[in-house]
């Protein structure tokens, strides 16, 4: 038996974070899973905006090192 200086209602047990840490009044998610959700939405954002890029990528107007058309060496 455990014994503890918190007294719950029947029924009443307190909020945890997905992980396992106790959570205060209003939160959703411990600080830990929160900065967790938080990179995983910036590191999403990164990978969309590098595809895109790479998407929309075009070869440059005049590249220095292409042959001039019709010259002979």
């Amino acid at each position: 038996m455990i014994l503890t200086n918190t007294i719950t209602a029947p029924g009443e047990e307190p909020a945890t974070c997905a992980c396992g840490a106790a959570l205060a009044e209003g939160q959703k998610l411990c600080r830990k899973c929160a900065a967790r959700e938080r990179w995983a939405k910036r590191q999403a954002a990164r990978l969309r905006l590098k595809r895109r890029r790479n998407l929309s990528r075009r070869p440059p107007r005049d590249p220095h090192r292409t042959p001039i058309v019709g010259a002979t060496s």
